[in-house]
């Protein structure tokens, strides 16, 4: 018989397990965040175009879609300890062999298709597990989860510009590995599939109570094949509406330093932006995650996307650091509160059996989108000298997002239950 296991008695398991992944995306993502800040003395170090330099990232992503596929099939075979773990080691040796570069090409293996290994399938382990052990307050947990990306970028960004000022860039991305080792390998021991694995219920219930999809999960209804989900409206959508925030996201994270630093402002100022963002990244997890369980979640993922809009397009006049900290504050809240309704959307769509897989399938639009959108920044970048024209067209793909948005299905004709 299923019991209730609690930590303490007052303590469900499931919020050690949230708060093992706030440490997990507070190392992955906050490292992630980083290359904006590095971008400079990898170009100046390696005579590098800024399309040169951005590709080192391109390699990243078209790397982490093969990552992010085997990864989800891991988390569901072997569960997320053993997959966290095996990411936590290759974080931390590609941050370290890249301090040991000594040519540019070795970059694209040891920053590019190593830390695809480490971070390729941060965002399916953080979602799927959460989607695992949470349903009632499922939005909340998503929230706070989330945090941990927030945090690593407020703190890693500005961090790692004072570091480098003073350590240079190579000592900087040595220690980055060092810490990630330390951090990574013990807290993935602490995260377990789901509460099935300790006796447990979701959301830390008595036994009797029936999440969503536990008459299937308890063998009364036959868990869905899962070429099923290719014929589903909603996979295709939300291939394309993160293809297109990866695009425009990963576009702002890798240039929004160097612009303001080409501009006037020193490389601590410009890493700054970036703080701001994860900070302002965070709340926009939490309060999306509280609302979302209270209004339609749908809404909530489009409003922050038409104003993630606005902010985008505000950069083409924006020459002023109050300005470009203004878009840092505001493209960090509308980014978390998107982050955390689309994993609501999606964890509402899909069958919990195959969740990992199906996560680990469509960030294979995160990571097309995520290659191209840096690379095509830094190629205007070379051929114009200025990035308005990138920004303008960042922001055509925000709103290319708002109309997918609005074809999801959030009834029952949607999901593939």
């Amino acid at each position: 018989m299923l019991s209730v296991f609690k930590i303490g008695d007052r303590v469900f398991y499931g919020w050690v397990v949230v708060g093992a992944i706030v440490a997990t995306g507070f190392i992955m993502m906050g490292i992630n965040s980083t290359f904006g800040v590095f971008f400079k003395s990898l170009e100046e170090t390696f005579d590098l175009t800024r399309a040169t330099t951005s590709s080192v990232l391109s390699v990243r992503m078209v790397f982490s879609g093969a990552a992010a596929i085997l990864g989800g099939w891991a988390i569901d075979r072997y569960g997320p300890r053993k997959v966290v773990s095996v990411m936590g080691f290759f974080v931390g040796l590609s941050l370290i062999l890249t301090g040991l570069t000594t040519a540019s090409w070795q970059l694209f293996i040891t920053y590019g298709l190593l830390m695809s290994i480490g971070t390729g399938a941060v965002f399916v382990v953080m979602t799927s597990t959460v989607l695992r052990w949470f349903d009632r307050k499922r939005g909340l947990a998503l929230g706070i989860a989330g945090t941990g990306g927030g945090f690593g970028t407020a703190i890693f960004a500005p961090l790692s510009a004072s570091l480098i000022n003073s350590l240079e860039w190579r000592t900087t991305i040595m220690l980055l590995g060092g810490v990630a080792w330390l951090v990574m390998l013990p807290v993935a021991q602490l995260i377990k599939k789901d509460p099935g694995e300790i006796g447990a219920l979701p959301d830390g219930e008595a036994p009797g109570y029936q999440p969503a999809g536990a008459e299937r999960e308890a063998g009364h209804l036959p868990k869905p094949p899962l070429s099923r989900v290719f014929r589903n409206q909603n996979f295709w959508a939300f291939l394309f509406i993160w293809l297109t925030m990866a695009f425009s996201s990963f576009f702002i994270m890798t240039h929004i330093v160097p612009h303001a630093i080409d501009i006037g402002f020193s490389s601590v100022q410009s890493a700054t932006i970036l703080s701001v963002g994860g900070i302002a990244m965070l709340i926009g997890r939490l309060s999306a995650g509280i609302i979302s369980d209270r209004v339609s979640v749908k809404w909530v993922a489009i409003v922050s996307s038409l104003i993630q809009f606005a902010a985008i397009l505000g950069l083409v006049w924006g020459r002023e650091l109050w300005m470009l900290y203004l878009f840092g504050l505001v493209n960090g809240l509308t980014f978390g509160g998107f982050g955390t309704s689309i994993s609501m959307l999606i964890g509402s769509s899909f069958s919990l059996d195959n969740i990992g897989k199906i996560l680990g399938i469509l960030e294979i639009g995160i990571f097309i989108g995520g290659a191209v959108g840096p690379y095509l920044g830094g190629l205007i970048f070379d051929n114009t000298g200025s990035y308005d024209t990138a920004f303008l067209i960042m922001g055509g793909t925000v709103l290319i997002r708002v109309l997918l948005l609005t074809v999801l299905r959030t009834d029952s004709a949607g999901q593939d239950r």
